[in-house]
């Protein structure tokens, strides 16, 4: 199954419909109905689909299917396609994070024998990796069309470790127009990157004082909550003040700080100090910012249920934080459900060049869910 889902390239700028169809149609094979929540335009679609009695107290096992793209990467093996060495799979998405619904799919069998006294339900959505985009409507719809599950199972990879919380993640593009004219009659005209730059440093000292009162004990590592400017993109000679400077930064921000507040200081810095100053030197002058993403924080409350359960069937007691963001949040707050993000394979080997997956992963995240389904069938 690993094999198949791979060979998809679910880039989050491709379609996802190929895989979409394909797990539809090996689900209908097995007699299992599956529903797609299509994106806007048709392009791109989630797929949701139940194993079981259609009864409160079920699992869900959540996972996106876009992955990151390969251009400019040094891969020594075609990304598309599955290879087997040693003590490895590697391919694009082995690890970030198609090995866990392939297992979850594979096991579909296993699941239809068991004598299950709870559901359990497929997740599958699409551009994880742009923003979570798709999960909001998956969950959306999965609130209203199946009756409340005991836990809801995120399985990006953590080595199959439980994780009960993460930052969340907020992402920005500001555009400041400025005024363009010779760099000898600066009072001619508006640099774009000079404000751009004025952001910037408002930017650093926002995030010196997330820093100075973040907690020590903080299980996060860093502890605190971070924001970085990504990209500068502006001006066309250096004798020239530069009429267009365009900034990406994001915002990661701990469950225990307001992201809102954060928005807030942000934007009011914009729109009643910077702005009304560039528009005293020419009142041409504009800056705009567009929100491309947000990712809200994972907490740990209310997830007590789902952390117990999720330790039992990995076998392991080891319970933590990690400063990236999931799908998590969204399903915690949407769905209503426990939630815990824990799945095979290594962090540290999404997104990079020769992707990999370890086989021990592998089998242990099968023995994770071959303990869930004993769970399932001793529900009263």
């Amino acid at each position: 199954m690993l094999r198949r889902l791979v060979a998809f390239d679910t880039t989050s700028r491709e379609s996802n419909l190929a895989l979409i169809h394909y797990v539809r149609d090996y689900l209908k094979g097995h007699g299992i109905e599956s529903t797609m929540v299509p994106n806007e335009d048709g392009t791109k679609a989630n797929l949701y689909a139940t194993v079981g009695p259609m009864k409160a107290g079920g699992i869900v096992l959540s996972g996106h299917t876009d992955v990151v793209p390969v251009d400019g990467q040094p891969w020594d093996t075609d990304p598309w396609a599955l290879t087997d060495k040693g003590d490895k799979y590697y391919g694009r998405g082995t690890c970030d994070m198609k090995a866990f619904s392939a297992i979850g799919l594979a096991m579909v069998p296993h699941f239809l024998r068991a004598k299950l006294k709870v559901p359990i339900h497929f997740a599958l959505s699409y551009d994880e990796e742009v923003g979570c985009i798709g999960a909001h409507s998956l969950a959306e719809r999965l609130k209203g069309a199946v009756p409340a599950p005991r836990v809801v199972v995120i399985g990006e990879p953590t080595m199959m470790t439980v994780i009960h919380a993460h930052k969340g993640a907020r992402s920005y593009v500001t555009t400041f127009t400025g005024v363009e004219a010779h760099s000898s009659m600066t009072h001619l005209g508006v640099s774009a990157i000079h404000f751009a730059g004025e952001f910037i440093a408002f930017l650093n000292r926002l995030e010196a004082e997330l820093e100075a009162r973040a907690s020590k004990d903080s299980e996060f590592m860093p502890p605190m909550s971070t924001i970085n400017v990504g990209t500068v993109d502006g001006g066309t000679a250096g004798n020239i003040l530069a009429r267009e400077c365009r900034l990406l930064w994001v915002s990661r921000v701990l469950p225990t700080d307001d992201q809102e507040e954060i928005e807030r200081r942000a934007f009011d810095y914009l729109q009643n100090t910077l702005l009304p100053a560039m528009r005293r030197k020419h009142p041409d002058a504009d800056i705009v910012t567009e929100a491309r993403s947000a990712t809200p924080p994972f907490s740990p409350e209310g997830n007590d249920e789902a952390k117990a359960l999720a330790r039992a069937w990995s076998g392991s007691n080891v319970v933590g934080s990690v400063p990236y963001g999931t799908e998590a949040g969204i399903f915690q707050r949407t769905v209503g459900a426990p939630t815990v993000v824990c799945g095979p394979g290594d962090i540290a080997q999404a997104h990079q060049p020769n992707e990999f997956i370890l086989k021990s992963q592998i089998d242990a995240c099968e023995s994770f869910m071959r303990r869930m389904v004993e769970w399932a069938e001793q529900r009263p």
